[in-house]
């Protein structure tokens, strides 16, 4: 399958299923299934069909919802990118930081836990926190 075609699917797809109507037609499905308990006597059979659709399109979703939050997440991270490029005296090393590996990550992270524990102990100490380490 095209990712380009999957990647469209998958955005018609999760903006329907986040709809309040969507949620609606869901609650009245487990509704009309409830209902029809007493009918059916609550057979195995009654309670299987709740249980396989439920399974089915919680399965899906997973796969939808996935997707959906990789592209959104791709999306925020190259915007932080654009803002770090453009900003005079931001660091663009920090640009597509995500792609590091865990020893890099740690390296970064600790350097800026360090900065804004210096800056709070400025803070506390009546000063302002709003300077660049390197002025």
């Amino acid at each position: 399958m095209n990712a380009d075609f999957y990647g469209g699917i998958s955005k018609r797809v999760s903006r329907w299923t986040g709809r309040p109507s969507t949620f609606l037609l869901a609650l009245g499905v487990i509704v009309t299934w409830i209902v029809t308990g007493p009918i059916f006597g609550f057979s195995d059979t009654w309670q299987l069909v709740i249980n396989t659709g439920t399974t089915i399109v919680t399965f899906l979703m997973v796969f939808l919802i996935q997707n959906t939050q990789n592209r959104d997440t791709a999306a925020i991270q190259l915007k932080l990118d654009e803002l770090i490029r453009a900003t005079a005296g931001a660091h663009n090393a920090l640009m597509d930081l995500e792609e590091l590996d865990e020893k890099q990550i740690e390296a970064f992270r600790s350097r800026y836990e360090r900065l804004a524990a210096s800056a709070r102990a400025k803070l506390a100490q009546g000063g302002v926190d709003t300077d660049t380490p390197e002025a």
